[in-house]
């Protein structure tokens, strides 16, 4: 590799039972907001990139053990080739280092195939102008945590290497603080059987719904993400709040993350059996009891066209001056129809 002339490193310590090879072992390790797919952790080991106690390990078969601590040489940022666009933003929050935005459903956040433009990341590109964090290798906006593209509601993104750092590391010790909005199926209650007989499922004091797991790619369908409780995948917890419940068939909940995960609250939601309403990989199409709700909040559940998801706020500790930073979204104009709709038929 080159010169280690603004190379930066990135330290990781290996958890209990980890895999018996390097390069597995490293892929389960480093966090998500890292982008180091096990292929590029593979080609970096023989590039000797990886070393431990200052010996780079250049088998990827290597065999490891709990503690060991490896560093990573990731090269400096190339310049990234996605395009520039103009698209409108709602930015709460701006300076040297980060922006909050307030993401609208329906705008994926990075491109991908199917998706080359009009996401996030063109738009940032085209309001950056060319001040950017380097992630996975690329020049790009530090995206530290993602939202799917049918979720609306708030991210942060750094704009310096020092806040994509400082970011990434409260992300990995899940020391930020976000809330979701959701509109699921049912109604989660410490009380019913069913839901004190699911694996992984607890309730805390105040009726808190708690959902633990390890989450990990579906084996056959690598779009979705499956609960697994026999090793494999990544530790997951999310703890729901009933916030008003709608003719006892369906409820707008407060979702919070121990963890952060793909698809994290809607695969714990609907293991619980208490699936978001909309959404078309997880949720399930439930038809709802108009003598409990109405005809017109029937067909309105059926037809909401995504998954009924809202990162409400978002709070964390700016990387760079230390200043408690902590941001609101209120729900969007689709939410809010449906769940008047709801109101309107529960009475």
């Amino acid at each position: 590799m080159s010169s280690d002339i603004a190379r930066t490193t990135l330290q990781i310590v290996i958890g209990e039972n980890p895999a018996e090879r390097l390069d597995k072992a490293l892929a389960a390790a480093v966090p998500e907001e890292a982008a180091l797919s096990r292929s590029r952790l593979a080609r970096l080991i023989a590039e000797g990139a990886v070393t431990k106690d200052g010996v780079a390990v250049t088998d990827q078969k290597a065999k490891v053990a709990e503690g060991e601590t490896y560093e990573i040489a990731l090269e400096p940022a190339k310049p990234v080739e996605t395009l520039a666009q103009e698209i409108p933003l709602t930015v709460l929050w701006e300076d040297a280092d980060l922006i909050v935005i307030d993401k609208p459903a329906g705008m994926v956040v990075h491109p991908a195939p199917g998706s080359e433009d009009g996401t996030l990341v063109n738009a940032l590109l085209h309001h950056f102008g060319g001040n950017l964090s380097g992630i996975g290798g690329e020049a790009r906006p530090g995206i530290v945590h993602r939202i799917d593209k049918d979720t609306s509601g708030l991210l942060v993104v750094a704009k310096s290497d020092r806040a994509h750092h400082g970011l990434a590391a409260q992300f990995e010790k899940h020391t930020v603080h976000r809330h979701y909005s959701a509109v699921v199926y049912g109604v989660p209650d410490a009380a019913d059987p069913r839901l004190r007989g699911t694996r992984g499922v607890s309730f805390e004091a105040g009726n808190i719904l708690k959902i633990t797991s390890q989450l990990a790619r579906h084996k056959t369908d690598r779009q979705r993400q499956a609960v697994l409780f026999d090793g494999g995948g990544r530790h997951a917890v999310t703890r729901a709040r009933v916030v008003e419940a709608f003719g006892g068939v369906a409820a707008l909940v407060d979702c919070w993350l121990e963890t952060g995960r793909t698809h994290q609250i809607r695969v714990h939601m609907a293991h619980a059996g208490h699936g978001l309403i909309g959404d078309p990989t997880y949720g399930g199409k439930r038809k709802l009891p108009a003598k409990a709700i109405g005809e017109t909040a029937v067909a309105a559940v059926a037809d909401f066209p995504r998954q009924a998801l809202h990162a409400a706020t978002l709070g964390f500790v700016h990387p760079v001056t230390g200043e408690e930073l902590s941001f609101t979204s209120p729900l969007p104009a689709d939410l809010e129809a449906l769940l008047a709709t709801l109101r309107a038929g529960a009475k």
